[in-house]
């Protein structure tokens, strides 16, 4: 199948980079010429700079009907006006990913089915995580034994990469949440103080984590 996806983020780099894996033919489409040319050191796929919710530039990238569209810029509105416009090229399968929950129902009326909604998604990782136990340094860990922590980023950590925290045994970081918008948490996330932090942590390490980020109590 081939698959053109606009936004190269690290949500896109990652689409990209699994379907890749699956021997898919992956377009990416983003505006910044800096990070597509990070990005072909490492993916093996087509590049393409330009403003994806311009059909000129959908039309340079469409084969046929078989072809894909997958938007997951940071913008919603953005997103669903490339799938109208990839639709309107002949794309037989467009998917946008819409970050507030109000437009949902505006994708609906569009017949724009397949939506990609983030708060689902992280719920949904959130909850497979909890239940690989092996996903926490591989230890074994009774469900019973397990906690979900939200943390303000303290401004002491601002503008530090999520990867360079030295987090305790038994604690996995799984999501940011800034505002309405939810990601699954990177090591280059770079903090804010306006991110509350997800982790599953076992119980007896609770302590350890407040105190990693200044909490008080539990």
């Amino acid at each position: 199948m081939r698959v053109v996806i606009l936004g190269a983020s690290r949500f896109g780099a990652a689409i990209a980079e699994k379907l890749i894996e699956e021997n898919h033919e992956v377009v990416l489409i983003d505006k910044d010429r800096d990070r597509l040319e990070k990005l072909s050191e490492r993916l093996d796929c087509g590049m393409i700079e330009g403003d994806g919710t311009m059909p000129s530039v959908l039309e340079d990238t469409y084969r046929d009907e078989k072809d894909a569209f997958v938007a997951v810029t940071n913008a919603s509105e953005d997103n669903i006006l490339a799938a109208l416009v990839a639709r309107s090229i002949g794309f037989g399968r467009v998917i946008p990913q819409i970050v507030s929950s109000q437009l949902v129902n505006v994708c609906r009326q569009l017949e724009l089915h397949d939506v990609i909604n983030p708060h689902a998604t992280v719920a949904e990782s959130i909850a497979d995580a909890l239940e690989d136990k092996t996903a926490l340094d591989q230890e074994a860990v009774l469900q019973n034994e397990l906690s979900l922590k939200r943390i303000m980023v303290p401004e002491r950590l601002e503008g530090t990469p999520f990867g360079e925290i030295d987090l305790p045994d038994g604690v996995r970081g799984i999501a940011v949440i800034r505002g309405e918008s939810e990601s699954l948490l990177s090591n280059d996330h770079e903090l804010s103080s306006q991110d509350c932090l997800l982790f599953a942590v076992e119980r007896s390490r609770l302590e350890v984590l407040n105190a990693l980020f200044d909490v008080t109590g539990t």
